[in-house]
């Protein structure tokens, strides 16, 4: 395997309080997205951006500038990307070369995370990733939800494995576009859709899959909706060890089955794989 090298250098970060309106960089050649969480922007550009943030301030008042940063993408990113396998899946960055021999036996995965968080190093993510490889090759899986998707691998690899309709949701539109562009990237854009919004507004529809790698806080509300009982298997990650104890006292609760639990770097990071009780399916 390739050692890849990323696609910026450095990235020039702008941080600002209140709801940037980003349509105001259109044409901006260097700018590269707005990551808004809730009344916090960070805005990304490949080099100094003073003019574009004056223009900026000027046209929005009501925000305020709290800090600017400079660092390599690496460093924003936590260290350099490098293709790694999970299961069946060997995924490369984008601008990595691929092994030929391993294209032909295992499911490719390209990814270009941009700024967005999600490069698959994660160990939770790398334990979705084998639970999805896992599940594709026992049973039928025609549709998959991915809520909180970031950069879109999960869902990426749900619609490789051969899922014919995917649905990627997060209330982040930064990362709804960066999936969208890695969906397009692994030529899956005609079964998997980006959308940006929030996760609770997606539930209710019965697909035979879930995948949350999410906050706690957004997990509970996912198995408290109605539509988590409509989903036929999900797979729960992103909880520490209280978290996970938390979330297992609520499944346990439900017509659900734990079929496994993923645990790892001694017992901090928890996912779970749940399959939906027969007797509930038939109920449906």
């Amino acid at each position: 395997m390739s050692d890849p090298s990323p696609p910026y250098g450095d990235l020039h970060i702008y941080y600002l309080q209140g709801q940037v309106k980003e349509d105001l960089f259109w044409g901006t050649s260097n700018f590269i997205g707005n990551w808004q969480e809730g009344e916090s922007a960070f805005l990304f550009f490949t080099g100094p951006a003073p003019e574009a943030l004056d223009l900026l301030l000027r046209s929005q008042p009501e925000l305020t500038l709290c800090d600017r940063f400079q660092m390599g993408y690496t460093e924003w990113q936590g260290g350099a990307l490098k293709p790694f396998r999970a299961g069946r899946f060997s995924i490369f960055p984008a601008w990595a070369e691929t092994d030929t021999a391993l294209r032909n036996e295992e499911i490719l995965l390209r990814l270009d995370p941009g700024v967005v968080f999600g490069a698959g190093t994660h160990p939770t993510t790398r334990d979705c990733l084998l639970l999805i490889d896992s599940l594709f090759q026992s049973e039928r899986v025609s549709s998959a939800l991915d809520i909180g998707t970031g950069t879109g691998i999960l869902g990426a690899a749900a619609a490789k494995a051969g899922c014919s309709r995917v649905l990627a949701v997060d209330l982040n539109l930064l990362a709804a576009k960066t999936a969208r562009k890695n969906f397009i990237l692994n030529r899956v854009e005609e079964q998997a859709i980006s959308v940006c919004g929030d996760a609770t507004d997606f539930m209710d529809d019965p697909y035979d899959l879930l995948i949350a790698n999410i906050h706690y806080e957004v997990m509970t509300r996912l198995i408290d909706s109605p539509g988590f009982l409509r989903k036929r298997w999900s797979i729960l990650s992103g909880l520490l060890r209280s978290q996970a104890r938390k979330i297992r006292y609520r499944l346990e609760g439900l017509p659900v089955e734990i079929i496994e639990e993923r645990v790892e770097n001694e017992g901090i990071w928890h996912t779970f794989f749940v399959k939906r009780a027969s007797s509930q399916g038939r109920s449906q």
